[in-house]
């Protein structure tokens, strides 16, 4: 379905309409309903459409749904006491911004500021948003070819994969990494916590990984930002992905389910003391960052998160269904190199990467098939990506594991 009249993202096939959500369900605009087993991407953490943030934006739009940003209004304010209130004690301020892209693009403008250093190390494959400074991260050269130069002094590296023949990986990773932090030029280390969620890869790194890396840029003066815009808010297990470790980053970003994709938000959580005197040079300005609606969607979100202790929820159900697709498909070629944390698990289809690598559309037929099964999932490209609401019924639960078996043994 192409639809001349707006702009589409043409990489990703056009499935269909959507018309509403409510909790683990979405219904296309012929009425069509799907269990969902995407949530938007990491976003609708706590289900499609969830009633108790939605009632927070209602009671917010009856007091007021803009600041300026010299200004602040008692939604910003209450949700920034209660974001910083969930990390470490050492990040202590949040600054405002509408999504990821432009959290991730704050963080690196303020590594540089503060150290007086280019130099950023990222990795290979990996997504962190849109602009020129974000895609230069991660970026996938064939995705880039039409804009580039893209933004110069950034090292990519390639990700610790736990599921390497190499046994050593971590180790060697380690001793490249310090290779490159020695000269004393990086301004920081760019990562998620442990996991890729983004580009549909959905690496693993051994465990250690974050640990290690943080002695690292200690030891040479290098900032440590932990991306969590797809790994935050339950989804691994954990409130944040960061707290597997314990590890306490310089920078954290979050955007996605920060306010279960209610509407445009993206946080930078730092410390005040590393950040203040810089403020004037990478000028943390958002005209539209943390409107007052997305802050009272956002303080109820973390409300609930705590009170239900939904990482509990994540991490119960991630163990079903890696224990429910390893009996159902044991042994299957299609079932392959099964991984994740709390409820983001994947897994490669095909034997051998040259099976998958000879038979590209492999991927998209399988989401072809479950979509007319009335199972709904992104498209992970390498992978089988699965990311329900953490929320969902243990009845959908197994209902859209049971379709996902059918379709992948009927490849």
């Amino acid at each position: 379905m192409i639809h001349h009249h707006i702009v589409y993202n043409p990489v990703l096939e056009w499935r269909f309409d959507l018309a509403r959500g409510e909790g683990s369900h979405i219904w296309d605009s012929d009425g069509k309903e799907y269990i969902d087993f995407s949530s938007g991407w990491n976003t609708t953490n706590l289900g499609w459409n969830n009633p108790e943030i939605n009632q927070a934006m209602i009671d917010q739009i009856s007091k007021n749904t803009f600041i300026p940003m010299w200004l602040a209004d008692q939604a910003q304010i209450d949700f920034a006491k209660a974001l910083v209130s969930s990390f470490p004690t050492h990040l202590d301020t949040a600054l405002r911004a509408t999504g990821g892209t432009e959290a991730n693009e704050m963080a690196l403008k303020i590594v540089r500021a503060v150290t007086g250093r280019s130099k950023i190390v990222s990795f290979a494959h990996t997504y962190h948003g849109q602009s020129f400074g974000t895609l230069a991260l991660g970026y996938i050269p064939a995705y880039v070819k039409a804009i580039s130069p893209i933004v110069p002094d950034f090292v990519q590296m390639d990700y610790p994969d736990a599921f390497s023949e190499n046994h050593n990986v971590l180790a060697d990773f380690l001793v490249k990494l310090e290779d490159v932090l020695k000269n004393n030029d990086v301004a920081a280390v760019f990562t998620e916590a442990g996991m890729i969620t983004g580009w549909g890869s959905m690496l693993v790194a051994p465990d250690g990984y974050l640990t290690a890396v943080r002695e690292l840029t200690k030891k040479y003066g290098t900032l440590l930002v932990v991306d969590e815009v797809g790994s935050g808010f339950s989804r691994t297990g954990k409130l944040f992905a960061i707290e597997h470790e314990n590890v306490v980053p310089d920078l954290v970003t979050l955007a996605k389910a920060i306010n279960n994709g209610a509407c445009a938000l993206g946080a930078v959580v730092t410390n005040g003391a590393l950040v203040e005197k810089y403020a004037g040079s990478f000028k943390p300005t958002s005209t539209n960052g943390w409107s007052p609606l997305a802050c009272a969607a956002g303080t109820k979100n973390l409300e609930i998160h705590k009170r239900d202790k939904v990482w509990e929820m994540a991490e119960e159900k991630g163990k079903f269904v890696k224990e429910y697709l390893s009996r159902e498909l044991s042994g299957h070629h299609h079932l392959n190199k099964l991984r994740g944390k709390g409820l983001e698990i994947a897994f490669n289809l095909g034997s051998t990467s040259e099976e998958v690598e000879g038979n590209s559309n492999i991927s998209t037929e399988l989401i072809n098939r479950c979509t007319k099964n009335s199972l709904h999932l992104a498209d992970a490209g390498d992978c089988v990506q699965l990311m329900p609401p953490l929320t969902i019924s243990q009845e959908d639960l197994e209902k859209g594991l049971s379709i996902l078996v059918s379709v992948v043994k009927g490849l």
